[in-house]
């Protein structure tokens, strides 16, 4: 159907049949849009909806209907005997020459510039992305009978607003899940429930930093813990890690951020010495040691190593955990400890940051847990995801041979590619890209130049026949 315009001289307002935008819709958003860009000055006599039905070749209801929208929010006045008008009392404002990012703040600007490996929410994950459970295999049918059984028991009191710690049960089973399994010391009113470690590290910088304190992270690291770092204001500062852990050295700092158990992304776990060296350094310093226990649960030789704060006799420690990794991202449930002398500011940061998010996942997540599929699921997914690893360096073997070594690991989602000596990480990783494989290069993990460049292969979502042929992708890319 061809579209219906108004006279070339006013209004330029084209209407066409559209999907679900009436032609009153349409000509109210053009009219709106004409005010507030000037070409329909303050105080300008409209035509009378017979004569602009006319013009537009609509009926007389259609721009009566725009007429009364507009007129009810104030862009246009009827004058009696007289006509509409376009508002005359109101200083629209001026279309801006200068670009939004123009008006951010100095931490703004600094937030903008953070490189961040933020995670993708469209369509099915290629392989290799790091950080993917294996979905198909978590119990959706348990997960939604417990959704029903708690959606039946709404109360008044379950409806009203949340513990701002997070859901009493959930921080019992947390408390009572890290002291069995990761051999954290705490009680569960140290435990407040977040919407995941992101906001658990946000958190701790916002009680814990100042603007400029210094905060020492891995190098390389996790991105998403300098971001929240550098948002808080923070000057981050790195420090290499070798095969120990992250290096104390000489120098001050108000906080440190470290994976203790499974560093990100190279994967050593620090050190028992180390780790009493690093716990002595932060009650002497007066600092704060910020533990990120991101993928703990999944260890394939042995049962998983202690947590660091359970070492801590100082109350320095705060420990975080996420739910996301080992059930599903979008459940967006974590949970940070804190020592027990900062759990009231803890809980009035979770207040004002959003009282941890909806309860009634949080409740579901408790019963999920109390009745024993939470440790099944665990059980039957490191099983699996063990098979899987094994797969992947099978698959290496025959297909990446002489262009990436990727050696099995004790624990994790993600093995490391290693490039030979000299090789640009960066581009492999855009070569893989257009090969439909997504992979991180080392070197974007990290602030100082790595040795040798390397890239992260996640494999614990990706069927074994999927690892297969994606490393067969990945190798013409590289060849």
């Amino acid at each position: 159907m061809p579209k219906r315009a108004a006279a070339a001289a006013w209004p330029a307002v084209a209407l066409a049949p559209e999907p679900g935008a009436s032609l009153s819709r349409q000509l109210e958003d053009g009219l709106r849009g004409a005010i507030l860009g000037g070409s329909l000055a303050p105080g300008a006599r409209l035509p009378s909806t017979r004569v602009l039905a006319a013009r537009l070749g609509v009926s007389r209801t259609t721009v009566l209907a725009a007429f009364d929208r507009l007129l009810a929010e104030g862009y246009l006045a009827g004058r009696t005997g007289s006509g509409t008008y376009v508002a005359g009392d109101i200083v629209w404002p001026r279309p801006s020459r200068a670009p939004a990012a123009a008006g951010l703040s100095r931490r703004g600007a600094l937030i903008a510039g953070t490189p961040i490996t933020a995670a993708r929410a469209e369509g099915t994950p290629m392989p290799f992305r790091t950080g993917v459970p294996a979905l198909e295999r978590f119990p959706a049918d348990v997960w939604a009978a417990l959704g029903d059984a708690r959606l039946r028991d709404v109360t008044a009191t379950a409806a009203g607003y949340p513990d701002p710690a997070g859901h009493p049960a959930l921080r019992e089973a947390v408390a009572a899940y890290l002291t069995e399994e990761r051999s954290v010391r705490c009680t569960p009113d140290q435990v407040v429930i977040v919407t995941g470690s992101q906001q658990a590290i946000d958190l701790a910088a916002r009680v814990l930093l100042d603007p400029g304190d210094p905060v020492w992270i891995e190098d390389p690291g996790y991105l998403g813990a300098r971001g929240a770092l550098v948002a808080a204001g923070a000057t981050v500062l790195p420090r290499p890690v070798d095969a120990e852990g992250i290096t104390i050295g000489a120098g001050q700092a108000r906080l440190v951020y470290v994976t203790p158990s499974h560093q990100y992304p190279l994967g050593v776990t620090m050190s028992l010495r180390r780790r009493l060296a690093l716990l002595d350094w932060a009650a002497s310093a007066g600092a704060f040691v910020l533990e990120d226990d991101y993928d703990s649960e999944y260890r394939y030789s042995g049962r998983p190593l202690a947590a660091l704060q359970g070492l801590d006799a100082a109350g320095r420690v705060i420990y975080v955990g996420t739910f996301s990794k080992v059930l599903f991202p979008a459940l967006r449930i974590g949970y940070l400890v804190a020592p027990r002398a900062l759990v009231p500011a803890f809980t009035a940061a979770a207040t004002l940051a959003g009282r941890g998010g909806p309860p009634l996942p949080q409740a579901i997540l408790a019963d999920f847990i109390a009745q024993g599929h939470f440790a099944r699921h665990i059980r039957r997914t490191r099983h699996l995801y063990a098979e899987r690893q094994a797969r992947l360096v099978a698959a290496a073997q025959r297909h990446l041979r002489g262009l990436l070594d990727v050696p099995p690991a004790p624990a994790g989602m993600h093995l490391l590619g290693w490039l030979p000596s000299g090789a640009d990480d960066r581009a492999a990783a855009v070569l893989a890209a257009a090969a439909g494989v997504e992979t991180i290069a080392l070197s974007a993990l990290a602030q100082a130049p790595q040795p040798r460049g390397a890239l992260l292969l996640g494999y614990t979502g990706f069927a074994p026949d999927d690892l297969e042929a994606a490393a067969i992708r990945l190798a013409r890319a590289l060849r």
